[in-house]
């Protein structure tokens, strides 16, 4: 397509090599949040949504927390509680996605780079925890928003101690084999 001498080319953001990645990553979501289910709130999902964002994107980061929720929702069950989920996840990502630049700094070490991010992901368990509660509170009426934010925070501790060590894991992993496959993603 040209326009008054320029060229735009269109390419389409979804290729087949996208969609497979995001298909694989949704996947290893779905199964770490099914395989962990025994430690309440302890699971791998938010740390691998968090680190999609920060090597592909918000885009892609939120595709897949949406095909995640859906797809093991069908299994945990689903309730209105799946677009609370989703509204949490939405507002981690879009603040992670504004984290992105920092994350690909060659300006830091490498080592204060990861402690950064695992303090990030530590924190991420909290206000995910918090926008739940938040959601939660208006949606089914609760009328103190402290009492029962407080009553699920020993909840949200054990999601941010788990996001924490699992970034710590999963992030010298899944960001190689990511970056790996950008040059499919152009």
């Amino acid at each position: 397509m040209e326009t008054r001498g320029l060229r735009i080319k269109r390419t389409k953001y979804f290729t087949v090599q996208r969609i497979a990645i995001l298909a694989s990553l949704t996947a290893l979501c779905h199964v770490g949040r099914l395989m962990l289910q025994f430690i309440p709130n302890v699971q791998p999902m938010t740390t691998i949504l968090l680190i999609i964002t920060l090597t592909m994107g918000t885009i892609d980061g939120l595709v897949v927390a949406l095909l995640s929720l859906l797809l093991s929702n069908m299994f945990l069950g689903m309730g209105p509680w799946t677009m609370t989920q989703f509204i949490a996840f939405a507002v981690v990502i879009l603040l992670t996605g504004c984290l992105r630049p920092l994350y690909r700094s060659q300006k830091l070490a490498t080592w204060a780079r990861r402690s950064l991010f695992i303090g990030y992901a530590f924190l991420t368990g909290l206000l995910y925890g918090f926008i739940i509660s938040i959601v939660s509170t208006q949606m089914f009426g609760i009328q103190n928003f402290w009492v029962y934010y407080l009553q699920g925070i020993s909840f949200d501790l054990l999601h941010a101690f788990g996001n924490a060590g699992f970034f710590l894991i999963l992030d010298p992993i899944l960001s190689p084999l990511i970056n790996r496959r950008k040059d499919f993603l152009q």
